[in-house]
């Protein structure tokens, strides 16, 4: 159990929950060829959630005095796990997710595309270790890399298969997934700023340059919610235009009820916003909202499927 907690197993459940939900709740439902089997679509989930583990568990090292001053209640490292054995689990995931990777560029016949889960263990190792004291680049690179876990669905299912006969209706379903990247990039780049202000005291402590740092908690709560606007406009405009229009009444229903809704009550929260457990609170919400936004692809493809 307690390296489950290294690892936030929480949030690679939702990452792997992800990816499942685009192949199995989208993609197979397409009159379309796939490049990968189940078997090897499995393995594509494993690399992603291997690699994000070793993410995890780096930053859970290179945190260990800001957590302490964070969240002293939830710090492992150094505590119920060695730094030592924390490292040994680091290399264990990465490696893992990497040869992985290694397999299923091989398997496409694209070698070359083993660099991309290369790219990203290596960036998560820089964001751990320098790029998250940067001010909103830390940000911005895990927010990117949340949303590129999307793309490389379609890099790896979709591209290897594309022929004069089907680039199209190809093109169209990498634009699907391309949408949903677009979605998950602005609320976890919103959320890792809220993130921020929910860890201000410890940051500033261990010299970190984070917005909240850098403007303030008020300045920077007036920021998010401008932000905040953003994507509830995004969304509004998607189901206004793609998915009410073509009478998809019942996923236009879901996508008001679990997505424009909590949408704005964070707006409406974060005007109010002041306390650590606020903060916390909002970042839950930011959380839902793309575990919600993620499960409407499911919802959208049974609405077609069975639109009378």
């Amino acid at each position: 159990m307690k390296y489950l907690k290294l690892i936030r197993y929480q949030n690679l459940l939702m990452l792997a929950l992800m990816q499942l939900l685009f192949r199995y709740g989208f993609l197979n439902y397409q009159s379309i060829p796939l490049a990968l089997n189940d078997w090897q679509y499995l393995v594509l989930v494993l690399a992603t959630v291997m690699i994000a583990a070793g993410g995890y568990v780096i930053n859970n090292i290179m945190d260990q005095a800001t957590d302490n001053d964070n969240k002293p209640n939830q710090v492992v490292v150094g505590k119920s796990i060695s730094e030592v054995s924390a490292y040994n689990v680091y290399f264990f995931v990465t490696i893992l997710g990497v040869g992985a990777g290694f397999y299923l560029s091989n398997v496409i016949e694209k070698p070359g595309f083993s660099a991309i889960f290369i790219g990203i263990s290596a960036t998560l190792y820089l964001y751990a270790t320098s790029l998250k004291q940067m001010l909103l680049i830390g940000n911005f690179v895990v927010a990117l890399l949340l949303a590129f876990s999307v793309v490389i669905i379609g890099v790896f299912d979709l591209l290897p298969v594309i022929n004069p006969g089907n680039k199209i209706i190809m093109a169209d379903l990498f634009s699907v997934l391309l949408d949903y990247a677009l979605f998950a990039f602005v609320i976890n780049f919103i959320r890792e700023i809220v993130k921020d202000l929910e860890d201000v005291n410890g940051d500033y402590n261990q010299g970190m340059n984070t917005l909240p740092i850098a403007l303030g908690i008020k300045r920077t709560s007036k920021v998010v919610l401008v932000l905040s606007l953003i994507p509830l406009v995004m969304v509004i405009f998607y189901i206004k235009t793609y998915i009410f229009a073509n009478n998809l009444y019942l996923a236009t229903l879901y996508s008001l009820i679990f997505i424009v809704a909590p949408l704005l009550y964070f707006a409406i929260k974060m005007a109010d916003a002041k306390k650590t457990k606020d903060f916390h609170h909002l970042s839950t919400i930011l959380k839902l909202i793309i575990l919600f936004g993620l499960f409407s692809i499911a919802i959208i493809t049974y609405n077609i499927l069975h639109h009378a």
